[in-house]
């Protein structure tokens, strides 16, 4: 494993989650609504799929991002679909004490698997870790190497979530009710248009 190939893939990997964006938001909340590792078990859902994506872009799967690129259509509608009903469901939320000490959490393999899903609804991910492999110089580099990529895309976006969740578990003991009521709506009305803006933009709406 070359370990330059590693730290270089790792920074993309946190770049790239670093970004703010709908996911975030979601992944915020449910830190605060339920506490710090059903948060990091949404951020890996998160990491699990840019690594995914990053396999497909880093192993040359073309078959394959041929197929979601061509759906990206049906796919950004179902994600903004999805990111509009989690939009209203979290601004319609009412928190309560037991939400906020963490019981009644919902599970860990459900927040992972759900957020995975809903990462994987944008296609056009794999195009951009496609380009960002290019302008670093990461293409071109065998079985080994692309192996390494996805690995160090994978801890370097999970290394991101880790960190994020973790300040914000710090800080959840400080939100009263009443904030989070508000970190719900305002959280969700963001997500709200996040989500429009995504079925619009696989409709052709903003094109």
């Amino acid at each position: 494993m070359d370990p330059l190939l590693l730290a270089r893939a790792v920074g993309l990997g946190f770049t790239i989650a670093a970004a703010v964006g709908p996911i975030s938001l979601l992944t915020i909340r449910r830190t605060l609504a339920h506490g710090r590792a059903y948060g990091l078990a949404s951020g890996l859902g998160v990491a699990l799929a840019d690594a995914t994506y990053a396999a497909i872009a880093a192993f040359g799967l073309t078959a394959i991002t041929t197929v979601l690129v061509g759906g990206r259509t049906l796919l950004g509608l179902i994600g903004g679909a999805v990111l509009v009903w989690l939009a209203l469901r979290t601004i319609r939320s009412r928190p309560t004490v037991a939400a906020s000490t963490g019981e009644e959490r919902p599970g860990l393999g459900a927040a992972l698997v759900s957020i995975y899903g809903l990462t994987m609804t944008n296609p056009m991910t794999i195009l951009s870790f496609a380009g960002f492999f290019a302008a670093l110089g990461l293409t071109e580099t065998g079985g080994a190497g692309a192996a390494t990529m996805t690995a160090g895309v994978f801890l370097g976006s999970g290394l991101w979530w880790l960190i994020l969740t973790a300040l914000v578990a710090r800080l959840r003991s400080r939100v009263t009710l009443r904030a989070l009521t508000w970190v719900n709506r305002l959280s969700g009305l963001v997500i709200l248009a996040f989500g429009i803006a995504a079925v619009a933009g696989a409709l052709g709406v903003l094109r």
